[in-house]
């Protein structure tokens, strides 16, 4: 029966495969395969000509064999861009981030599901798959569905997808236009390529914790996986440089990508200082190395934040704070002396602001044009009227959870907006159709990979 289905699934020509002209056929009696999906699961090939999901990547198709935030990042970003994103996962539990919590997601009776939110952040607009790769017949299907894409993601370490001949140098030889990106703790190359890499670890060895935290106080990660969100932004930008190379040439490429790097690159304004000046810089909490003042300021009641770039702004802040002599002060004129002179204006500055409380101070200070802002928690900031007019707050329809809260895109487009197609897909919830429709699998070929575990059940009604 297997050397059957790799034959069907090998003959299938690519044209039909892409456009989906083949689809699922009853044979006879009830498919658990398709009952477990609703009729409107089953994306129906349109008109040649006219593009199947709304979005400027409408035409892309991506194969996301990445787990955990950085690789699921980047799938998550094309995907809103409406390119057709297919996680492939593990029959037996999925990407690791559907276990962790809590938080998890719950159904509409009020009881968790087998999703995290951690999960949720990283998965919207993509459709799940459950394939055991580790077998050959799993292989097989990754080898038509890589012949099928433009881009695929992976995050495995160095190697990891050789043993089973899904690498770049083996998936080229199926489709040589298959832009196929890496991302790993260290790169492809180099002493520590063999290392597992890991955003936590990563902030350390590259130098961002010894940049973030109070002066006396001990180094401090960034409140979210921050290198973990960059690499995915990076790669990205990468996958979608290829694609424009690939317009061109006609020839996809090997994107690799490492924590470390991106790291580094974004270490920005600090790693030039560095290297322009040979001097390390320190931790200074929320004070910034190259502006004053610009950080967080103790007012009657808690903080505001000062960002005041340019003279003019601080000869603002001095008169809206009621202490203008400063801004006449040679100690503080410019930014330059501002900065040598920090440690004597920040305390004179927060004195000032004892006078009001931060809500007070934030409406004087925006009136006078002076930038500034309050240091809100995630309730304020999803209650914020700015938050909430840029639909950053979106709700989509979950197949065991009814309307869910999801954060949203931050691109906004005025051709081609991006389009929320689809929630965090339960596991295995597209099955039916990847196979189906893009492999053009049978409903009874379906069913036999299941029953011999190659490809999982898909979710429960």
């Amino acid at each position: 029966m297997v050397a059957f289905l790799l034959s069907a699934v090998r003959s299938l020509p690519n044209s039909a495969a892409k456009t989906g002209l083949y689809r699922l056929t009853a044979a006879g009696g009830p498919c658990f395969w398709t009952s477990l999906l609703p009729p409107c699961n089953i994306r129906q090939p349109l008109k040649e000509g006219h593009a199947t999901m709304a979005g400027p990547l409408s035409h892309i198709r991506v194969l996301d064999l990445s787990r955990i935030l950085a690789g699921p990042w980047a799938g998550q970003v094309l995907a809103d861009l409406g390119a057709e994103v297919i996680k492939v996962e593990r029959p037996d539990g999925g990407d690791d981030t559907r276990s962790w919590g809590p938080p998890f997601l719950t159904d509409d009776t009020g009881q968790p599901t087998a999703d995290a939110a951690y999960f949720l952040a990283t998965n919207r607009g993509k459709k799940s798959v459950t394939i055991d790769f580790t077998r050959p017949a799993g292989r097989e299907l990754i080898y038509r569905l890589a012949e099928r894409c433009d881009i695929l993601l992976e995050n495995f370490k160095v190697g990891g997808l050789a043993k089973y001949g899904l690498d770049y140098e083996s998936l080229k030889q199926v489709n040589p236009r298959l832009i196929y990106c890496s991302i790993t703790g260290f790169g492809q190359t180099g002493p520590y390529r063999e290392r597992s890499g890991y955003d936590f670890l990563i902030q350390g060895m590259g130098g961002l914790m010894s940049i973030t935290g109070e002066p006396d106080g001990e180094p401090v990660k960034v409140g979210v996986a921050i290198i973990d969100v960059m690499t995915g932004m990076y790669a990205s930008t990468s996958v979608l440089a290829a694609l424009a190379h690939r317009d061109r040439t006609g020839a996809g490429q090997h994107v690799d990508l490492s924590l470390l790097d991106v790291q580094v690159a974004t270490l920005a304004n600090q790693a030039m200082n560095y290297l322009v000046s040979g001097s390390v810089p320190q931790r200074l909490g929320n004070a910034h190395p190259n502006i004053v003042p610009y950080q967080a300021l103790a007012t009657a009641d808690g903080h505001i934040i000062l960002t005041v770039g340019n003279d003019g702004q601080f000869r603002k802040l001095c008169r809206t704070a009621g202490c203008p002599e400063l801004a006449e002060d040679p100690r503080f004129t410019s930014n330059a002396s501002r900065v040598a002179n920090r440690k004597a204006l920040i305390p004179l500055l927060e004195q000032a602001l004892q006078q009001r409380n931060s809500k007070e101070w934030v409406s004087l200070m925006e009136a006078a044009g002076v930038p500034c802002g309050p240091i809100n928690n995630l309730a304020e900031v999803f209650a914020d009227p700015q938050v909430n007019s840029r639909q950053m707050r979106i709700e989509l329809d979950h197949r065991h959870a009814g309307t869910i809260p999801l954060v949203g895109s931050p691109m906004k487009f005025s051709q081609t907006p991006v389009a929320y197609s689809q929630a965090p897909p339960a596991l295995g919830e597209h099955n039916a159709e990847v196979l189906g429709q893009v492999l053009g699998l049978t409903e009874q070929q379906c069913l036999d990979l299941c029953a011999q575990g190659i490809v999982g059940p898909g979710p429960p009604q």
